[in-house]
């Protein structure tokens, strides 16, 4: 048996999204980043580091799209009582530069964002997509979404 080397390869995206739900097809940007790599067997892992943003795998039709917006805000809609956005309330990390109070001031430059979170709880952090000859292993009707 032959053991050939194990290879990695890191690439960060950075994505804009909009106001709201946002939805962003990456499809095509990770398959350039696979192509990229040389990979012909392998896994592409794709992961969101930031906490209110979400990476499904489901199909990019325009209608559908609207419908999961829809369906991801009567989950968590954007005005139901969470505690997260009683800013007042919340208090800052210890070491935070001028103290709990230039943590309020700067809290109060924030929007509220507790549906945001609630709503990439629900998509998920990361999606694992199979790479097979060199190309990402996912179905017709299948891509790699970001979800804000």
């Amino acid at each position: 048996m032959s053991l050939q080397g194990f290879v990695t390869h890191f690439e960060v995206l950075e994505v804009p999204t909009g106001r709201g739900i946002s939805m962003v097809d990456l499809t095509q940007e990770i398959a350039n980043v696979v192509a990229k790599s040389k990979c012909v067997e392998g896994v592409a892992t794709v992961l969101s580091k930031h906490s209110t943003v979400g990476i499904m795998i489901n199909e990019w039709e325009p209608r559908f799209v609207d419908d999961a917006r829809h369906f991801l805000l009567k989950l968590a809609p954007r005005e139901g009582h969470y505690l997260h956005n009683d800013l007042d309330y919340r208090v800052g990390p210890p070491d935070w530069p001028g103290g709990d109070e230039a943590w309020r001031a700067f809290r109060q430059t924030e929007p509220v964002n507790a549906h945001s979170h609630l709503i990439q709880f629900v998509v998920g952090t990361t999606e694992s997509i199979p790479i097979h000859e060199g190309k990402l292993a996912i179905g017709t009707y299948q891509n790699v979404i970001v979800v804000d």
